[in-house]
């Protein structure tokens, strides 16, 4: 199950369903408030809300049981199922993961929360494009990626982009990756800008976990370097089902 950042959606994933799905069964979602999703009704969300939107999604899809592949944003709601459904999840893997701001003072909190919403005021959902997805790739991605990036955020939906603002001011990753037991990793782009690996060393650390870092890459690496990030989530699945199958995991 793949999930999307907070400036993307369902379609950045389309090299990894295409490649990935050849050998399994592979589901990528547009979040609450996203595409054509139902947004959540908390109009100040906390990751609890898309955790449980989430549920019900794989259960409208019969699914009882799958590895989450979490994506900045992405990470904070796949933690948070992770975290409270620990059951049906057989592995948890953090690409670029949003800590979120839930630790930090309450005027830190609306201070970034606030920044992000009257940018969006500011410029809608074209101009956010035209001015935050250079900053989503490496220097060395090419322009298909670059457009494609460009396309994926103009797309937003700025009720469900507001709605996930206020979700990334309220969660702290780190909380819910402590009370996950199960496999985990945490990888970053050598030069992701937005969560940069400094910061996600911090995250890897928390779960207890090596952090691997894909070079050349940014924070949209699946997008610009998409073989190098198939790979990964196909080496995690592989360790993954070889577990399973040397009856260490049930």
């Amino acid at each position: 199950m793949l999930l999307h950042g907070i400036g993307s959606g369902a379609a950045s994933w389309v090299r990894q369903l295409e490649a990935l799905g050849e050998t399994r069964r592979v589901f990528a979602w547009d979040a609450p408030g996203y595409g054509v999703s139902t947004r959540v009704a908390a109009e100040s969300p906390a990751a609890l809300d898309y955790a449980k939107a989430l549920g019900a999604w794989l259960d409208a899809l019969a699914i009882d049981r799958c590895v989450l592949v979490g994506h900045s944003l992405g990470a904070i709601v796949a933690s948070s199922f992770a975290a409270n459904a620990p059951g049906c999840v057989a592995g948890l893997l953090l690409i670029s993961p949003a800590a979120g701001y839930g630790a930090a003072s309450k005027a830190v909190r609306e201070s970034k929360r606030d920044a992000r919403l009257t940018m969006l005021a500011e410029l809608g959902q074209q101009g956010l494009a035209r001015e935050r997805s250079a900053n989503m790739v490496s220097q060395h991605a090419g322009e298909a990626a670059r457009e494609w990036v460009r396309w994926n955020m103009a797309r937003i939906v700025p009720g469900g982009y507001a709605q996930a603002t206020h979700l990334l001011a309220n969660a702290d990753l780190a909380s819910d990756i402590a009370r996950f037991r199960g496999r985990m990793a945490v990888a970053v782009g050598a030069e992701d800008a937005i969560t940069p690996p400094n910061a996600c060393e911090r995250i890897a650390q928390a779960a207890h976990v090596s952090l691997h870092v894909i070079p050349r890459a940014g924070h949209a690496g699946y997008v610009e370097s998409p073989a190098a990030y198939t790979a990964l989530i196909d080496s995690f699945c592989q360790g993954i089902e070889c577990q399973t199958k040397d009856g260490v995991m049930q």
